[in-house]
Parts: C-alpha cells; structure tokens; sequence
C-alpha cells in the first residue's frame, strides 16, 4: 500500500469538506475549491478526517493512490492557509507594476507586458522588484509563477531576468579580452 496514500487528512475547523462520487470540494475562509479524482480513487469522510483509498492493486492504482490524497490535502490547505510564491526581477530599470486587471512586466523587452491575473489569484509588487503571488490553489499560484518567470527568465551572463526567490542561477564566465 502507498506510504502517502495511506496517510488521513485531518480537516481543519473552518473548513468544510463534501465528498459527492468522485469529486471532492472544500470550501473554508479562503475560498472554495474542488476536484475530481481518478476512476478506481474514492475518498471518505469520517469525523473530520478524509482518507483516500483504492479499488486494486494494479499498477496505475498503485500510482494514483498517493497523488490524490496530496491533492485533496493541498485541496483543503489552500482553502485553509492558501499558498504563496515570491519572484523578485533583477536588472537594471527591469520593475513590475500592479494594475486593475493583472501586473506590468517591464523587463527589457522592446513593450511592457501585461499579465491578466486568473480568477482567485492576487499579485502583489513589493519595492517595483518582488512580486507575491497568493491564492488558494496550489496548481494555479504555480502556475502563474511559472508563466510570469517564462516572460524573462534569468541569464546565464549577469543573471538579470525574473527568477523565484532564493533560485541560484549559474553563472557563465563570458568571453575573455583579446590578448
């Protein structure tokens, strides 16, 4: 049996958790979320613990049990604590603004970029140099994080770009003078 699958959930107070077929949605001061799990995958809630179990023990059951429990627990964290992911942009005059709809990249590209924030996300811009993306799923803060960093990534020369905080960039040596 999985060593994760296996493990109960404990459900938070303030949080609430509905188990209907194979969809299971908690709702908690966060928001609401759902998610559908794979056929064969079925969870239970019994006195404010959700275990997830499985029908067989064939191989691709073996190897949904545990990925579903760890998305029905980032499920009912997300609602609870919500997640988070800090980028900070290095580069001279590289900034980020936040506008009504999403953020303003200015990264040394020949135009501002303007990202839409999706439903349920914030961003927010800290010294025009670190953005804080929260929201209460986990996939969909990733996500943005990713799509936000993909606009600049960090070179491999001086390391300017958009990077997450605390990513090391490797750094190359350059070309050397002529002699």
């Amino acid at each position: 049996m999985s060593r994760i699958g296996k493990r109960p959930i404990a459900v938070p107070s303030g949080v609430t958790v509905a188990i209907a077929g194979n969809r299971v949605t908690a709702k908690g001061p966060r928001g609401e979320l759902h998610r559908d799990l794979a056929s064969g995958i079925t969870a239970t809630l019994t006195d404010g613990v959700v275990q997830v179990s499985r029908e067989s023990d064939a191989p691709s059951q073996k190897a949904l049990h545990g990925l579903s429990r760890t998305l029905v627990a980032n499920l009912i964290d997300g609602v609870d604590k919500g997640f988070e992911k800090v980028l900070e942009i290095q580069g001279v005059g590289y900034k980020a603004e936040v506008t009504k709809t999403g953020i303003t990249l200015i990264v040394g590209l020949s135009h501002p970029v303007h990202y839409p924030a999706p439903e349920g996300i914030k961003l927010a811009v800290e010294g025009n140099t670190t953005v804080r993306i929260s929201g209460p799923s986990k996939e969909l803060v990733g996500q943005v994080a990713a799509e936000l960093r993909s606009v600049r990534p960090p070179e491999p020369y001086k390391g300017k770009g958009v990077r997450y905080q605390g990513e090391h960039v490797r750094r190359k040596a350059g070309k050397t003078g002529a002699k």
